[in-house]
C-alpha cells in the first residue's frame, strides 16, 4: 500500500536549476524538464451512470456529461491536437468557448496548454485553475479521471456551470469532454 499524503511536485522546485535547464528537443526549443510534467503517484475515481440509473440508485450526480469529441492528426502535431478537439466539441454542442467557465487541459508539456490558451482565446484565469499536470504531476493511468474530477471540483467550489476537459493523448491525438455542474 502506498499512502500519498503530500504533493510531490511543488516541493521539488529549485529556481536556480530551473533557469539553467536546456531544451529537450533541440537547441532552439522551449520544452525543458522544468515546464514538462513529472510522473507522479496519484489516483482518481469516478462513477459514471445514466440519468435513469442514478435516479434508481438514489445517487445525486455532481455533473453531467454533455458530449465529447476526438481528433487524430500527424504525431508531430500533438501539441495542437487539443485545440482541434475542443473546437470540434464546441461545434458539435453549438456552444461558444467564451461561455465555458473552466478548461482543464492536460499537458505533458506546458506548451500544449499555452497554445490552446492562445489559439482558443482562453483567459488565463479559466485554464487549469488548480494548477495542471506540470504543477500537480502526471499520474499515468489516472490522468483522464484526474482531469475530470479536478474540473468538476473547480466548478462546484466556485459555483460555476460549464467546463471542458481535454487530454493530449500523444501521437497526435486528443479527446475533449464538456461537463455541466449539477445543482446541489
Amino acid at each position: 500500500t502506498t499512502i500519498v499524503d503530500h504533493d510531490e511536485e511543488p516541493t521539488k522546485f529549485d529556481e536556480s536549476k530551473f533557469r539553467s535547464l536546456k531544451p529537450a528537443f533541440g537547441p532552439e526549443g522551449t520544452v525543458t524538464a522544468g515546464n514538462a510534467s513529472g510522473l507522479s503517484d496519484g489516483a482518481a475515481a469516478m462513477i459514471v451512470v445514466s440519468e435513469e440509473r442514478a435516479r434508481t440508485l438514489g445517487i445525486k450526480p455532481l455533473a453531467r456529461i454533455l458530449g465529447h469529441a476526438n481528433v487524430a492528426m500527424e504525431p508531430t502535431k500533438f501539441t495542437v491536437a487539443p485545440i482541434y478537439a475542443i473546437r470540434k466539441l464546441a461545434d458539435r454542442l453549438a456552444i461558444k468557448l467564451s461561455d465555458v467557465d473552466y478548461f482543464e487541459i492536460n499537458e505533458a508539456f506546458s506548451v500544449v496548454a499555452v497554445l490552446a490558451m492562445r489559439e482558443l482565446h482562453i483567459p488565463h484565469e479559466k485554464l487549469n485553475v488548480s494548477g495542471g499536470a506540470v504543477a500537480m504531476g502526471h499520474p499515468i493511468g489516472a490522468t483522464g479521471a484526474r482531469i475530470v474530477v479536478t474540473l468538476v471540483n473547480a466548478l462546484r467550489l466556485n459555483k460555476k456551470r460549464l467546463g471542458i476537459a481535454c487530454l493530449c493523448i500523444g501521437g497526435g491525438e486528443a479527446t475533449a469532454m464538456a461537463v455541466e455542474r449539477c445543482e446541489e
